[in-house]
């Protein structure tokens, strides 16, 4: 009898360090982030920082929650995208608003506000460079991202003031290509000439062949011998309050 019991009480003990892992958190719904966004984000992507700063409380609530529920492997593509395309630009709002009043991003950590590892997302700490160029760019092998992630600088293309969702993903995604293509003030397009964003010349791997993927956007029409030149980057803070 006490043999038994012992074998069962043993038993219990060793099936109790045996359980399966807690799968992982649901996506988050990023109601919170959205309602920020439309609240504090006009329709050409300026951003009303010193309205953020009074809802600096309800940011770093949403930037809990993602930290709380990083992506797992039962989450779908698309979910996972949005996932990281909304923690870039929050955590991007964060960055400006713990050094508010600043001009420019690039007066935040000398320079290099994108390499420092700062945010914690689950049990690992990431930086802007890390989400961007180490998980969103080689993971999900989408050249869009480029017009949804936002990095506070006049020649960023413009914020989106909604936020991403696994439903609204692709809508989204081709939205901002094709109104960040056609705005005359981050790409002039001529059928004989261009000339467009550095971001198409900083990741010009992500793109192919430029003409091909203006073309896939573009309401101009742009000859394949067209001559091609990319534009200064202005720096300056994407700042201003919401129409």
């Amino acid at each position: 009898m006490i043999h038994s019991l012992f074998l069962l009480f043993a038993f219990g003990v060793f099936t109790s360090y045996t359980q399966p892992a807690t799968e992982a958190p649901a996506p988050p719904s990023h109601q919170a982030w959205d309602a920020l966004l439309r609240k504090h984000v006009s329709s050409s992507g300026k951003v009303d920082y010193k309205g953020f700063l009074a809802d600096k409380g309800k940011l770093q609530a949403y930037l809990d929650e993602l930290a709380a529920s990083p992506p797992g492997k039962s989450w779908n593509r698309n979910e996972q995208l949005a996932y990281w395309i909304n923690a870039y630009n929050a955590f991007t709002i964060k960055l400006i608003l713990d050094h508010y009043p600043v001009s420019s991003i690039t007066k935040i950590h000398g320079g290099k506000p994108w390499d420092v590892k700062w945010i914690k997302l689950g049990d690992k700490s990431y930086s802007l460079n890390n989400i961007e160029n180490d998980i969103i760019r080689p993971q999900f092998q989408e050249p869009r991202i480029h017009f949804a992630v936002n990095c506070a600088a006049r020649s960023c293309p413009p914020l989106l003031s909604s936020a991403f969702t696994a439903d609204n993903l692709n809508e989204y995604l081709e939205q901002q290509a094709r109104s960040f293509i056609n705005n005359p003030r981050y790409n002039e397009i001529r059928p004989e000439a261009v000339k467009i964003s550095k971001i198409f010349e900083w990741y010009a791997g992500d793109f192919g062949s430029i003409i091909d993927y203006l073309n896939l956007y573009s309401e101009t029409r742009i000859k394949e011998t067209a001559s091609v030149q990319y534009k200064e980057y202005d720096w300056g803070l994407n700042e201003g309050m919401k129409e």
